[in-house]
């Protein structure tokens, strides 16, 4: 699991962001919660106390989820990239060939993938069968739904 993840310097921050928000506020957050249901007296039978433990166990465990990710955090900054491939980082404009519909994406790390906002995981079929290929390339992509035909129309890096 020493895999390195690739994410850009928006992502880093929101990582960053998220990991300051849970250690200085949600963690005293629950641990006062907690404290106050071992108030209320019995703990077998507190469902307060119970959802206060699951909350805490939630937060611990994420607080380490992210700090696993930024120890091996590849921060990727598109505007620097020089290349006329699709890379991580890239924003691409692909036409389906099938459905007629020009879609564009960027490609970045997977906590930042929102399908919505055009970004799609690195990780995703889309995204990888995208990568290494040029402009005008036809690219074929297995998605759960079958066999997609791309068209690579443009490809940025912003």
């Amino acid at each position: 699991m020493s895999q390195t993840v690739p994410m850009t310097p928006e992502g880093h921050q929101r990582l960053q962001d998220e990991l300051k928000r849970l250690i200085r506020e949600e963690r005293p957050r629950v641990v006062q919660d907690i404290a106050e249901a071992r108030a209320h007296g019995d703990l077998s039978e507190n469902a307060e106390y119970d959802a206060a433990k699951d909350r805490q166990g939630f937060i611990e465990g994420r607080i380490a989820e992210i700090n696993g990710k930024m120890a091996r955090a590849q921060v990727i900054n598109p505007s620097e990239v020089k290349t006329d491939k699709v890379v991580f980082g890239a924003t691409v404009t692909v036409f389906d060939v099938e459905s007629g519909v020009e879609s564009t994406y960027r490609i970045v790390g997977e906590d930042e993938a929102d399908i919505k906002l055009g970004l799609i995981s690195v990780n995703s079929p889309v995204a990888k069968g995208l990568i290494g290929r040029r402009a005008d390339d036809e690219v074929h992509v297995k998605v759960p739904s079958g066999t997609r035909i791309y068209e690579i129309l443009d490809i940025k890096y912003e």
